[in-house]
Parts: C-alpha cells; sequence; structure tokens
C-alpha cells in the first residue's frame, strides 16, 4: 500500500500518562475512522515509541491533495469536535502538526516500523530539492533496513488554520521545520541501526538540508479509506 496520495499530514505528540489508555481507545475506535471517512483521505498510520521523553506518539494522514486538509468537510470535523474528542484533546501535550506536500517517494510494501526526520531546508533551496526529491528517495531506499522513502515539504498555510481542535490542545508552539523524510523499514531496530547513514545521504545530497530531528516508531495501528468503505 504504501502511503498513496500528493499530500500528507504529520503529527508528533504526548499524552498526559493518567489519559493513555483512553487516547489509545479513542484514536483506534473512533477518531481513525471519522478521519478515514472523510472525503480525500486515503490510509491513517499510528507510530509509538514508549521509551520517549518527548514526542512519544506521531501519527500520518495522507491525502488526494493538499486541499483536502482545508476542505469543508474536514473543517466541519475539526470544528465540531465529537464528545469523546472533546474529552481527550486536552490530555495533548508537545503537540506539533504540519501538512506536508508531497515530493517523492521510492519503495513499495508497508513497514513495521517508521522513521520521521524533520529538517531544515536552506534559503533558495526550494527549486533544488523539487528537482532532486525522487534522486534522495532512491539513494535513502539504498541503506540497509529502508523499505518505502517519501519526502515532503511542510505547507504551513494548509498547516495554521485555527479550529475548535486546536484551541482544545494546550501548548500549542512547538518547533515546525521545513521538509520531513519518512522512511518505513521492517523493524524499528533495524531503522535505528541505520539513523547515521539516513542522516548522511541527506547531508551529502547538496540539497541544503539541515538539523535532522530524527525519530523512530513502531507502527501501532493503521486504517485506510478502502477499510472503511468496506465496513459501510
Amino acid at each position: 500500500m504504501t502511503l498513496p496520495g500528493n499530500a500528507f499530514l504529520a503529527m508528533w505528540h504526548d499524552i498526559e500518562p493518567s489519559a493513555q489508555t483512553e487516547y489509545m481507545e479513542w484514536h483506534t475506535r473512533e477518531h481513525m475512522p471519522e478521519r478515514l471517512s472523510i472525503p480525500g483521505f486515503l490510509v491513517g498510520k499510528r507510530l509509538i515509541d514508549h521509551a520517549l521523553e518527548k514526542y512519544r506518539y506521531g501519527t500520518v494522514y495522507t491525502a488526494e491533495n493538499l486541499d483536502v486538509f482545508r476542505s469543508p468537510a474536514y473543517l466541519e470535523r475539526l470544528n465540531n469536535p465529537t464528545e469523546w474528542s472533546g474529552k481527550v484533546q486536552p490530555s495533548f501535550r508537545n503537540f506539533l502538526r504540519v501538512a506536508c506536500e508531497r515530493l517523492a517517494s521510492a519503495g513499495t510494501g508497508d513497514g513495521g516500523a517508521m522513521a520521521t526526520i524533520r529538517l531544515t531546508l536552506a534559503e533558495g533551496q526550494d527549486d533544488a530539492l523539487t528537482a532532486g526529491a525522487n534522486g534522495l528517495c532512491k539513494a535513502l531506499l539504498n541503506v540497509t533496513g529502508a523499505a518505502c522513502v517519501h519526502v515532503g515539504a511542510a505547507r504551513n498555510e494548509v498547516s495554521d488554520i485555527r479550529t475548535r481542535e486546536t484551541e482544545m490542545r494546550p501548548g500549542m508552539a512547538e518547533q515546525g521545520f521545513d521538509v520531513v523524510v519518512l522512511i518505513e523499514g521492517s523493524g524499528k531496530p533495524e531503522l535505528e541501526a541505520s539513523v547515521a547513514a539516513f542522516e548522511k545521504v541527506i547531508a551529502d545530497s547538496g540539497l541544503g538540508l539541515s538539523d535532522p530531528q530524527t525519530i523512530v516508531y513502531n507502527l501501532a495501528y493503521e486504517l485506510s479509506s478502502a477499510d472503511m468503505a468496506a465496513v459501510a
């Protein structure tokens, strides 16, 4: 399946310890099904690393295009959260949410783990990044442990739309990024062993990417719009 569509929404956050079990239940039973029922949403992946003190949880949603993340159907849900969402959302901490245009992908299938690498792009390098994204994906795919690679450029004009849900989450002031690389692999230990190699490939790409912020997660749950259509 890999990550279909031309855009994805990436999130990193923590949950107040007393609410972690309820968060997982809510996210699996209500929240992801709700999101994957919105027109244009294609796949959702929940990520987790229980050992982390910050950004223990991650989520990636893919969509047909960037406009899905500011569509009337999506904004309607963001501005009218469910009762359960209203209970869980205030327990979020260190919340970072960025809509991205997918520039390139390489590889096939789904990995059991994902590395997320947030990056800074040097000024004036936008065109070079667009032209070189495919080459970067292919180079990263050659690193041991990688199965699929995706490169996305942050589009803050979409991410920064204020909604009722954003108001419910405290402390939404996390450091953003310009580019994110998502690398899927067969397992968390395999990807962790290759982090230095991934970061070296990015540094050597000549695309003006720097300051890698890398986290490797296990895949906790995955849901697709096809799953939701089958249930309906």
